[in-house]
């Protein structure tokens, strides 16, 4: 069975790092990028299994990516997960009226993003 391929959407390198790490560790394939508007070119090009997507980035903040992805037919059932610092309750209610799949704030359990994962590429 072939490895989910998952886009990590974060500008802070440290926690890019993390991610990256720990998803390998997982047995996914991941790529990195730090800037929004990047981050959907990318899915636009590349099929990926599932999105962790910060919502603070250059270029183009999270929410307008998810809104350009549930926007777009091809990406519209691409999995999402919302990791940010901002765990406000608006920002979760934003997040869900969007179309995220799942919501996770930093700092976050390494356990939890591999479990969220999993669950949204199975």
């Amino acid at each position: 069975m072939a490895r989910a391929r998952i886009l990590v959407a974060e500008d802070e390198p440290s926690i890019a790092q993390s991610l990256d790490f720990i998803l390998r560790r997982a047995d996914f394939d991941v790529d990195l990028v730090g800037d929004g508007a990047l981050a959907l070119d990318m899915m636009k090009r590349q099929s990926y299994g599932a999105v962790i997507l910060d919502i603070m980035l250059p270029g183009m903040n999270g929410f307008d990516v998810l809104r350009a992805v549930r926007a777009e037919e091809r990406l519209a059932a691409l999995p999402i997960v919302v990791l940010t610092a901002k765990g406000q309750a608006n920002d979760r209610r934003t997040a869900e009226a969007i179309g995220a799949s799942a919501f996770i704030t930093k700092p976050f359990s390494n356990a939890e993003i591999v479990e969220r994962i999993r669950e949204l590429t199975a």
